[in-house]
């Protein structure tokens, strides 16, 4: 059986929650294997709206889901979301829910680091949530890492807690803040210690037995490409590696599991957070597009910035990523207008790119050369084959195709989970 990988083609906020969950339905396993609570996916299933940002898509169906050990884990954050899902009637147990033992904790101090340094930055601000998912990497790169692995074993952190104060209390010290309480830290890990342990195992294990028993897989991307740490728009981007080839590593699994890359992108573009956006679009048309596509972060309620469809940053996706098909969604938003645009290429300094340069500066000032196309009047909402479409929606859908030199797999028009037109099924792979 193919295993599908689910990513963002943007900078995220692409509508990934919508397609994951259509596709958890069919899956025999879910895996999310990088990013923290940072990233949220909203999903729509008849009447009841769920709000993730940390557990993956596939619980809500009872699918079993995961958490690999590429993710950073707020164990509070956890909790909370767990108590609110099963207050809305979702069962989780050790059956159908796995944490990685060698994942990295997000801890207290790391999103009081995470606010200073934002603060303090001014007009360096990146742009972060603010819940420490930066900080926690950094400690994992540096060694320093508190994992789940270590709350069986609290009695033996003080080698550990060692080099995290000799880091983190030099820190503090700058900001003008005082020194990691240590005897307070090691109560709250006790506190929630055996709340997580319940559900800690050895998961590279356990999906070496599920692949080995045929069973589908399902890998969960957050955030999007543009905000990879290697590939997005450096500085402005997130603090791990959000391309497809991650799901290998931050699973435990290996490059061959990934399977059929599915890449989401709107049929617009959107951005959270600070960062250079070329097809950004800060009139009525921006606004437009902002409100009918209730552009707010599903984790922070922030406002998104919104503009045209940026071909030449999904097709840099794609390459990067290796993305076998492209899930295309909000495609009803862009009903209406008399005009659409795509944005084929750049001008940078009298020069034509047909990339997106690596340097913030250029980055900063490329400016959009784009398409023109009539656009449509008739409602896209809801259709859910190409017969459905108008002629000019499905001539928008081809242009994009062409110019991401990728193949459209799906499109969706509506958040519920059967208003998808679907060409080539990632599953049948």
């Amino acid at each position: 059986m193919a295993n599908v990988t689910v990513i963002g083609s943007q900078w995220g906020d692409e509508g990934k929650g919508k397609i994951v969950d259509w596709l958890a339905s069919r899956a025999d396993a879910v895996v999310r294997f990088q990013g923290g609570h940072n990233a949220g996916h909203t999903l729509v299933v008849g009447e009841q709206v769920y709000k993730l940002s940390l557990l993956p898509s596939g619980i809500v169906t009872g699918t079993l889901s995961i958490i690999g050990n590429g993710v950073v884990l707020d164990p509070w954050a956890l909790r909370d979301e767990i108590t609110k899902l099963r207050g809305q009637g979702v069962e989780i147990n050790a059956d159908n829910f796995a944490i990685a033992d060698n994942c990295a904790l997000i801890l207290p101090f790391h999103r009081d680091l995470d606010g200073l340094r934002e603060t303090a930055a001014g007009a360096g601000k990146i742009g972060t949530t603010g819940r420490g998912i930066g900080p926690a990497y950094e400690d994992k790169v540096g060694r320093r890492a508190i994992r789940v692995c270590d709350l069986a074993h609290l009695d033996k952190l003080e080698p550990q807690l060692d080099r995290l104060t000799a880091h983190h209390d030099a820190l503090r010290a700058g900001f003008g803040e005082p020194p990691i309480d240590r005897e307070r830290l090691v109560a709250d890990l006790k506190e929630i210690a055996d709340y997580v342990l319940e559900y800690a195992q050895p998961v590279w294990k356990r999906l070496k037995k599920v692949r080995k028993a045929g069973a589908r897989i399902l890998f969960e991307g957050a955030q999007g490409v543009l905000l990879d740490i290697d590939h997005g728009t450096y500085p402005f981007v997130t603090s791990s590696n959000t391309v497809s080839g991650t799901a290998a590593a931050g699973s435990g699994l290996g490059p061959s599991a990934v399977g059929f890359v599915l890449g989401i992108a709107k049929a617009y573009t959107t951005r959270v957070g600070s960062g250079p956006f070329p097809t950004e679009l800060d009139d009525e048309t921006g606004q437009r597009l902002g409100e009918r596509g209730h552009e707010f972060g599903t984790v922070t309620g922030r406002k998104r910035r919104c503009g045209w469809f940026d071909a030449v940053l999904v097709r840099q996706s794609c390459a990067v990523s290796g993305v076998t098909g492209i899930a295309l969604t909000k495609l009803d938003v862009l009903d209406g207008f008399d005009k659409v645009r795509i944005c084929t290429g750049y001008r940078l300094r009298g020069k034509i790119l047909d990339y997106f340069p690596a340097h913030a500066a250029d980055q900063a000032e490329v400016e959009p050369i784009y398409e023109e196309m009539d656009g449509w009047h008739e409602s896209t909402a809801g259709a859910r084959s190409y017969a459905d479409l108008p002629a000019q929606a499905i001539k928008y859908i081809q242009r994009v195709q062409e110019l991401i030199e990728t193949p459209i797999a799906l499109v969706s028009t509506s958040p519920e989970r059967e208003d998808t037109i679907l060409i080539r099924d990632p599953f049948s792979d």
